[in-house]
């Protein structure tokens, strides 16, 4: 018996349609339309869905999703817990219910969760990156600066790792060369009601100061004091221990500190987004020293994945290794790109 072509054709778009929704996420979003394919993130109030018929990922504000359907492997944050591993589906609109892997069932409203990330297709889909790239070039005495900074981060079901790298540096012609370069090593260990623990080991050396390392090494824990799909503000402090070489000292200083901290985060302004934070160092070992270091980012989102980033960082240290000396700033702009 011979099949016609039509009847033919039919079978196998039925076929491949349906293979494609056994392998595929499904959004639905208020105006009814659906998206298939696969989800990669919600954070900051946007949902990132990679889809085949598409060379750049969709994003659509998380204001807009009805429902959402997948048989994926997801971290999740919510306003009223930390963070959750398993599979998510809607059981009704405007409902998300995640499953965990041992059974458990908790169903929340679409508006309640802020945070959604894959981790079902292995390490490198835990990964995020960013990078940023600056350079200037002035006639007058050959003047040249080249500015980096960049980004990584890695996420598991109660931990988060980051580690940051930020460089600048300045020559000219008959000037001596200015560089200044700071990073950061980070580990969060994620607790219940928004509290979480961390280590952090930092590092700065710049010109101004005439510092040619300071490592800093902090112990502590914070809290998520708002938390939503607009910003985030978070406090934490604990203790740390400063240790600093400076240019003519043949011995490294060390000391003891307290920190206390404090960094918001604003996203729900279109393609803008603002990062600030403040990390005070009163010391324990050395009478009525207090250092200050301050950062502020404001970064403009472009099409690919690409970005704009203005920011600014201060360091200052009321008892420096020379008195005129106690302030150093950079003022950075550059063009970047996340994955």
């Amino acid at each position: 018996m011979r099949i016609p072509a039509a009847l033919f054709l039919t079978i196998i778009m039925t076929f491949c349609i349906t293979k494609g929704l056994a392998q595929s996420d499904s959004v639905v979003v208020k105006s009814d339309h659906f998206l298939l394919g696969e989800i990669k993130s919600m954070e900051r109030g946007v949902l990132v869905i990679k889809t085949p018929y598409s060379k750049s990922d969709f994003r659509v504000k998380w204001g807009e999703i009805k429902a959402i359907y997948s048989e994926s492997l997801f971290i999740t944050s919510t306003k009223s817990t930390s963070r959750m591993y398993g599979k998510i589906s809607s059981p009704e609109v405007g409902l998300l219910k995640i499953t965990s892997l041992q059974g458990d069932e908790i169903t929340f409203p679409v508006e309640d969760i802020l945070y959604i990330k894959s981790v079902d297709k292995g390490f490198l889909d835990r990964i995020s990156a960013s990078i940023d790239l600056g350079f200037t070039l002035t006639r007058a005495r050959n003047q040249r600066q080249f500015s980096t900074r960049s980004h990584i981060g890695y996420i598991t079901e109660r931990w988060s790792f980051d580690a940051a790298f930020n460089k600048l540096v300045t020559a000219q012609n008959e000037a001596e060369k200015i560089s200044r370069g700071d990073g950061n090593l980070q580990g969060i260990h994620f607790l219940r009601q928004g509290w979480f623990t961390l280590a952090r080991m930092e590092y700065l050396y710049n010109t101004e100061q005439s510092l040619n390392l300071r490592v800093n090494t902090l112990l502590g824990g914070g809290r998520d004091v708002i938390k939503s799909n607009a910003m985030y503000w978070r406090i934490f402090g604990g203790a740390a221990y400063n240790n600093e070489d400076f240019v003519g000292e043949t011995m490294d200083r060390a000391s003891a500190e307290a920190w206390i901290a404090s960094e918001i985060n604003l996203f729900d302004m279109g393609d803008l987004s603002l990062l600030s934070n403040i990390f005070v160092y009163p010391s324990l070992t050395e009478k009525d020293r207090v250092r200050v270091d301050y950062r502020l980012d404001l970064t403009y989102d472009l099409p690919l994945d690409f970005y704009i980033k203005t920011g600014v960082t201060v360091n200052y240290d009321n008892q420096p290794f020379q008195s005129n000396r106690s302030l150093d700033y950079i003022l950075q702009t550059t063009f970047g790109w996340s994955w």
